[in-house]
């Protein structure tokens, strides 16, 4: 309505300017007829004058009306068409008085919603949220108020586009509830009837309690059906005769089985002086056995035994109870020889090969020692062994791998893992990652020189003396020739190992080898190591085919 109001007042503004003198004219001129009559000219003047736009026709044009040429008619027409245009004031009015017989009544209208401070708090306890919103709506109703009133004399209505949510639908529907519930309690004022509603109430709140428990009732019922036939059948039961046989049972055929089967693992792992015994009694029906540790000293095991000896007959506990179970599902241990000895780790190692025989041993441990025992031990049992490593890659922790670390190697695959680590080397030297090149290449000196010790104890000295091995082997003297040349490349092999895998290499102090010299150092171990271990095994056989002279050694070994 203010839209087409401003729109009509400068409508009449704009005639009121144009339309300045009147002149003599017709009677009636001016009103409903002679509009007619304006308009059917107005309307004929598009096909007699097509080039011309009515009223402006020009003083040569002729009439539309009586077809004489208008002359002074043209500027009446002019005036005729300015005086029409006044009636846009008339429009001006009668929509300004539409305008503020909507807009005064709108202003004087009382938006405060009377919320008195009990009322509030009563909405507030039911709905606190309905409240807020209440108590957040009056000022914004206000505000928009105030708001529209200014637009509609300032003709800005940018801030009053967005229409305020309304809570009186949520008022009435809490009101209809309230009504509801206080039409039910005046029904419930009447004392009987108030009575018969509680009585519905306390059973349908228990019926919905009871639902809660219903499996456990359920339970309940039927063990305590299952006790009551039980208790019937006590007097028929002769308890002392059932303890009796469950005692010879269980000293028979499980207890002393097993204090058996503890006392064998116990010498076997090293702990033979201690030992088991069986203890049983009775008590009302129940047979109640217990294997007892015989120890000097009347006091805890805790107490007495060592961390190594508590191991031992832990896992000797454990390997005894496998035994007699008689099935024949794998097993795994993690890390069993933790705060053993070297003896007891022996034993343990030859233990676990021993069981291998029978069932799949797993065994996971960071103990490289440990691990030679376990290779050796499984060799000389005969059973199969199959290592890998554990490690971290990008994918995460605990990835199988099925290669050892490089410290379990043998010589081979030392020389292989050199061999990879070279390329990746090489490729590191060709972009031009100099620091991480460097330090590679030290890096690979060092297990370079641990590749060149691991060459001498296997194939030079044919495992005679074997890091992590106990013992000896004097038979595999058979195959060992040292001579000068063996010395010299394994002096020079070392010597330029132990050159560049130092810390003065480290800090930067030397320059380190190219890549293409570090797979020469690399395949020369190689080669060397091939050549000592063909000439190994050639030198064993002759020495067994031919005679031994009394006097003669056994193995030629050069001096230096």
């Amino acid at each position: 309505m203010a839209d087409s109001y401003r729109t009509a007042q400068a409508a009449a503004a704009l005639a009121a300017k144009e339309f300045k003198e009147g002149e003599d004219l017709l009677p009636g001129t001016g009103g409903e007829v002679w509009r007619e009559l304006f308009d059917a000219a107005r309307k004929f003047s598009v096909e007699s004058h097509p080039d011309k736009a009515f009223p402006d026709l020009g003083t040569d044009a002729p009439c539309p009306l009586c077809q004489q040429p208008l002359a002074e008619g043209a500027t009446r027409l002019l005036r005729f068409e300015a005086f029409i245009q006044q009636e846009a004031e008339k429009t001006s009015q009668t929509r300004r008085a539409a305008l503020y017989a909507e807009y005064k009544p709108f202003i004087a209208q009382n938006l405060t919603l009377n919320l008195d401070d009990v009322t509030y708090g009563e909405i507030e306890a039911l709905d606190p949220k309905l409240a807020a919103d209440v108590k957040a709506f009056e000022p914004l109703l206000a505000a928009r108020q105030e708001a529209i009133k200014a637009a509609v004399l300032s003709h800005q209505w940018e801030g009053v586009a967005q229409a305020l949510e309304n809570p009186a639908p949520r008022l009435q529907a809490l009101a209809d509830k309230l009504n509801t519930a206080a039409e039910t309690l005046e029904k419930a004022s009447d004392e009987k009837a108030r009575a018969t509603l509680q009585k519905q109430f306390m059973e349908l709140n228990a019926r919905v309690k009871l639902r809660e428990v219903r499996d456990a009732v359920v339970t309940a019922v039927g063990k305590l059906s299952h006790q009551a036939k039980l208790a019937q059948c006590l007097s028929a039961v002769k308890t002392n005769a059932i303890s009796l046989k469950a005692s010879d049972m269980a000293e028979k055929v499980v207890s002393k089985e097993l204090a058996e089967a503890l006392n064998r693992e116990f010498k076997a792992l090293g702990v033979g002086a201690l030992s088991v015994s069986l203890q049983s009694r009775a008590d009302r029906g129940k047979a109640l056995h217990k294997l007892k540790l015989e120890l000097p000293q009347s006091r805890s095991p805790g107490d007495i035994l060592s961390e190594g000896e508590q191991r031992a007959v832990a896992i000797g506990s454990f390997l005894a109870e496998v035994g007699l179970s008689g099935g024949k599902g794998g097993i795994v241990f993690d890390d069993p020889v933790s705060s053993l000895d070297h003896r007891r780790r022996e034993r343990v190692a030859k233990r676990l090969a021993t069981e291998a025989a029978y069932r799949q041993v797993v065994v996971f441990t960071h103990d490289i020692y440990f691990l030679c025992l376990l290779v050796e031990e499984a060799k000389t049992a005969g059973v199969a062994i199959s290592t890998q490593s554990l490690i971290r890659r990008a994918e995460g922790f605990g990835v199988a791998d099925p290669e050892l670390p490089f410290e379990g190697k043998n010589a081979s695959k030392r020389i292989g893992a050199l061999k990879a680590q070279q390329q990746s080397i090489a490729k590191l030297h060709k972009d031009g990652e100099e620091q991480e090149h460097r330090k590679q290449t030290i890096d690979a000196y060092f297990r370079l020189r641990m590749a060149w010790e691991r060459a001498v104890e296997e194939v030079l000295l044919r495992e005679v003396i074997l890091r992590f091995r106990k013992g000896v082997e004097t038979q595999r003297l058979a195959g060992v020739v040292v001579d000068d040349d063996d010395y010299a490349q394994v002096n020079a092999g070392m010597t330029k190992c132990s050159n560049y895998a130092h810390d003065k290499a480290l800090m930067g102090g030397i320059a380190v080898p190219d890549p293409d010299e570090l797979l020469a150092d690399i395949t020369a171990l190689e080669m060397w190591r091939a050549q000592i271990e063909k000439r190994g095994v050639e030198t064993a056989k002759k020495r067994k085919a031919a005679p031994t002279v009394s006097g003669a050694p056994a193995v030629a070994a050069t001096p230096g």
